[in-house]
């Protein structure tokens, strides 16, 4: 962990901006925008760029893959610019936690992978680079979606060790943790064999 030198008062005001930033559901918004229906109706019902791709478009789903990616990603920046390294880890947390807890939907958000990455990419661009390309490398021969971003979690807290930088291994702990709990009914479907395959429609 870095070591807490910002005040009290602007690590407070932080967290609450940053949890702001990433409540934005931007999913939901730029399916709406486009006519493509109600997010929450189609497929699997999430807010995330996997589920906005089977409405068909790929321009909306690529949109809020980076969205989602930027909310992590511009948390952390602004806060490392304006404050030090203690804020920017606590921006990069609350964005995630916007994102999976949305005041705005009740709650019920994504389930964070962009966004994780993108903290990442911003936090520590080797370790976020690395954990893409693990996504990569899994989604290409597993052929599923929510296993490769489980394993591209999973392999965080190793590439932070990787990259030296300790300093995250509390933060990417926890943040795979989370992203574990938000993947449950995923890796239930993993197990059973029924986890839709990349590219194939959800019945």
């Amino acid at each position: 962990m870095p070591e807490i030198t910002s005040p009290t008062l602007y690590l407070l005001l932080t967290a609450v901006l940053s949890y702001l930033l990433g409540a934005i559901p931007f999913g939901l918004v730029i399916t709406r925008a486009m006519g493509l229906g109600d997010l929450r109706k189609i497929g699997s019902g999430n807010i995330g760029a996997t589920n906005v791709l089977r409405t068909g478009s790929k321009g909306a789903a690529l949109a809020t893959l980076l969205l989602d990616a930027g909310k992590g990603g511009i948390a952390v920046l602004i806060a490392r610019a304006l404050l030090a390294e203690d804020a920017a880890q606590l921006a990069g947390l609350m964005a995630f936690l916007g994102h999976l807890f949305p005041v705005w939907l009740g709650f019920r958000g994504g389930k964070g992978v962009a966004t994780f990455l993108g903290t990442l990419l911003a936090l520590a661009w080797p370790v976020g680079l690395a954990a893409c390309a693990t996504w990569l490398v899994a989604a290409a021969l597993l052929r599923i979606s929510s296993a490769a971003a489980l394993v591209s979690a999973a392999s965080s807290a190793g590439w932070v060790f990787w990259f030296g930088e300790g300093r995250l291994l509390i933060l990417a702990v926890v943040l795979t943790i989370l992203v574990y709990i938000r993947h449950a009914g995923n890796l239930r479907r993993i197990k059973a064999g029924t986890e839709p395959r990349i590219g194939q429609k959800k019945a």
